[in-house]
């Protein structure tokens, strides 16, 4: 998913000191303008901009999808991260550069790497009536941000635990591993919790966790989570408890990673570590360079999206503490 605001901001990011238990608010950003789809993104923010590696979360739906307010994004590019793509409910479209053509449904994972550059397109099809998923983005660490294109589609089965639904895209949890290769280590999985239902999990002390909650209400570690809120846990604990204190069943993603101390700098769709690297992408994007390659099969009304103005002011990365 492209980030489409019109003057995006840099954003700083580099190791953070660590707290227990940290609520963050997200804040809505339309997708293509005031009647587009909305999302809620809850990374990156000024309260913290990393959870692990995972650098960007957007949260939308469950929206009802009219003409005006599909998800219709045209060929653009990335460069240094991971996408990740995880849908409830509806399905997208997706083309890249890599000669990629695949169809996003409900439960099933669809990672693409960047690497040194790529483009790629996102459409709801034509036979979806709902969309609600969360588009997440993975920074990938200086030895590897030049990596070449790639792609993995994978289905994870569903692990019961009590009361609880438990799928793991990424990584390892409550026993089930998923297969899918990362660059540093990192957690992500969707919980379904049912009404009452009380979840104990074993977790990585080495890791920071994210709770993002979907549907209903969870208590975590002593906050009440609400649809939309993020909940960030430091690394320390051996063990994660999620309960449902509501009459309906939740969802939650989780999400985690060993704390990612590199230096980075996100603009608009890139990902670099200076202002140079940062014009240069963009420029390359501009003149149709062959870093980023092209989509082909996209049928939207703009070939291709332009990449916004640069601030006048140079963009500098947080120093590390």
């Amino acid at each position: 998913m492209s980030n489409l605001e019109i003057a995006p901001r840099e954003v700083p990011c580099g190791a953070t000191g660590f707290v227990d238990a940290d609520i963050l608010e997200p804040r809505e950003v339309p997708l293509g303008g005031p009647r587009a789809l909305q999302v809620r993104r809850t990374l990156p923010q000024h309260q913290r901009s990393l959870i692990g590696a995972w650098c960007f979360a957007d949260h939308y739906g469950p929206q009802e999808v009219r003409q005006s307010a599909a998800m219709d994004v045209p060929p653009h590019p990335h460069t240094g991260l991971q996408t990740v793509s995880w849908l409830f409910r509806g399905e997208i479209e997706h083309r890249d550069s890599a000669g990629v053509h695949q169809l996003i449904r409900p439960g099933e994972l669809n990672l693409m790497t960047a690497g040194a550059g790529i483009c790629h397109s996102e459409v709801s099809t034509p036979s979806t009536t709902v969309l609600h998923g969360v588009q997440l983005w993975v920074a990938l660490p200086d030895s590897d941000r030049d990596t070449a294109r790639d792609f993995d589609h994978y289905v994870p089965e569903p692990v019961s635990r009590g009361g609880a639904a438990i799928r793991v895209f990424l990584g390892e949890l409550a026993g089930d591993r998923s297969p899918v290769h990362t660059f540093t280590p990192l957690l992500g999985a969707q919980l379904d919790l049912a009404a009452g239902c009380t979840l104990d999990l074993d977790i990585d002390p080495g890791f920071e966790h994210g709770v993002l909650l979907d549907l209903g209400r969870v208590d975590v570690a002593g906050h009440t989570l609400h649809s939309g809120q993020l909940a960030y846990l430091g690394p320390g604990s051996t063990s994660l408890r999620l309960r449902n204190p509501g009459g309906m069943a939740s969802r939650v993603v989780l999400l985690g990673g060993a704390p990612f101390t590199e230096e980075l700098l996100m603009w608009w769709n890139f990902v670099g570590r200076s202002h140079d690297e940062i014009v240069s992408y963009r420029q390359q994007w501009q003149d149709g360079d062959d870093r980023f390659g092209a989509v082909n099969g996209y049928t939207g009304s703009i070939p291709r999206l332009p990449a916004p103005t640069l601030p006048a002011t140079r963009l500098r990365p947080r120093r590390r503490t």
